[in-house]
C-alpha cells in the first residue's frame, strides 16, 4: 500500500475531468492537482516552451511527496511526455495511449477523428498511436485552438461555440469518421455541442476514464493502491477564487476555498 497522493496537472482547468474520472474509480485516492492557469493554453506555445512548463509542473508535484504523476493536458502528453518520464524516477502517465486504444476499439468503420489543440494535433501523437494500434484505421485531425478559451470563458454552451464547432467539424463530417478523440481535456465539456453537430451515433472518446483506469492498473500492479480515506487539494498559479468556481463546474462536488491555493510556478 501506497497512501501518498497521485498528482495531476494540466494547463489550467480542463484536467478536472480527468480528476473526475480518478475520484470516481479511486474514491480512496488522495489527489493533489495543479492548472497552470496564469500560462493557460499550452496548445499554442513552442515545443521548448511546453516541455518548460511541464518540467516545471513536474517539479512542483513531486515536491508534494506525490506516488505517481498523471498528465492531464493532451498537449504536454503529446509533446512533452517522453522527455518527462526520461528524467524523472517517479511514475508518469500521458493521456495519449490510453484514449488511442479507446478510440480503436470504439470504432466500427475504421475512420476516427482527432481534435485537440495545435501542439497535440501537430505532435501527431493520438494518430501514430492508433496507426500503431490497427494500421487500417483512417484518422482525420483538425486542432480547435477556439475551444480551450471558449470552456475557460464558460461559452461552452452557448451559439458561439456551435458555430465555431461547426467550421472545426465540417472536414470530419465529409470524411464520415465515426469516433471522435476529445484530445484536449477542455473538450468534454463541449460533448453536448459535438454531438449535436456529428450526431447522436458518433462516438465521443474523451481522456478521463481510459486514463483513470490506466492509473489503477498501474497502481494495483506495483501494490500501491491506497486503503485509507481520499483527500483533494488544488493548487493554481492564477486567482485561487475563479478556479474555485470552476472545480465545482468541471467536478459537481463543492470545493472550499480553503482547499484551493496559489502557487509560484517560475520556483519550480
Amino acid at each position: 500500500m501506497d497512501n501518498r497522493p497521485i498528482g495531476v496537472f494540466d494547463s489550467g482547468f480542463g484536467g478536472l475531468t480527468v480528476t473526475k474520472g480518478l475520484m470516481s474509480l479511486l474514491p480512496k485516492e488522495s489527489i493533489i492537482y495543479f492548472g497552470d492557469t496564469a500560462r493557460v493554453p499550452y496548445g499554442t506555445r513552442s515545443k521548448n516552451t511546453i516541455i518548460k512548463y511541464g518540467q516545471q509542473d513536474v517539479n512542483f508535484l513531486i515536491s508534494q511527496n506525490v506516488k505517481m504523476i498523471v498528465v492531464a493536458c493532451g498537449t504536454v502528453s503529446s509533446v512533452a511526455l517522453a522527455h518527462l518520464q526520461k528524467t524523472h524516477d517517479i511514475p508518469i502517465i500521458g493521456v495519449v495511449s490510453s484514449t488511442a486504444k479507446a478510440a480503436a476499439t470504439a470504432t466500427r468503420n475504421k475512420k476516427v477523428g482527432v481534435i485537440g489543440t495545435k501542439g497535440t494535433i501537430n505532435s501527431g501523437s493520438f494518430e501514430d498511436e492508433l496507426l500503431r494500434l490497427d494500421g487500417k484505421i483512417e484518422t482525420v485531425s483538425r486542432a480547435c485552438p477556439l475551444f480551450v478559451p471558449l470552456v475557460e470563458n464558460r461559452f461552452a454552451t452557448n451559439q458561439a461555440a456551435y458555430l465555431i464547432a461547426e467550421q472545426y467539424l465540417e472536414p470530419l463530417k465529409q470524411r464520415g469518421v465515426d469516433t471522435i478523440i476529445l484530445g484536449c481535456t477542455h473538450f468534454p465539456l463541449l460533448k453536448g455541442v459535438i454531438s449535436a453537430i456529428m450526431g447522436a451515433d458518433t462516438k465521443l472518446i474523451d481522456c478521463a476514464a481510459p486514463t483513470a483506469a490506466k492509473v489503477a492498473d498501474v497502481l494495483a500492479k506495483s501494490n500501491a493502491l491506497s486503503d485509507q480515506d481520499a483527500v483533494y487539494k488544488f493548487y493554481v498559479s492564477d486567482s485561487a477564487d475563479e478556479f474555485t468556481d470552476f472545480a465545482e463546474l468541471f467536478l459537481n462536488r463543492e470545493i472550499p476555498n480553503a482547499d484551493v491555493m496559489q502557487v509560484d510556478i517560475e520556483r519550480y
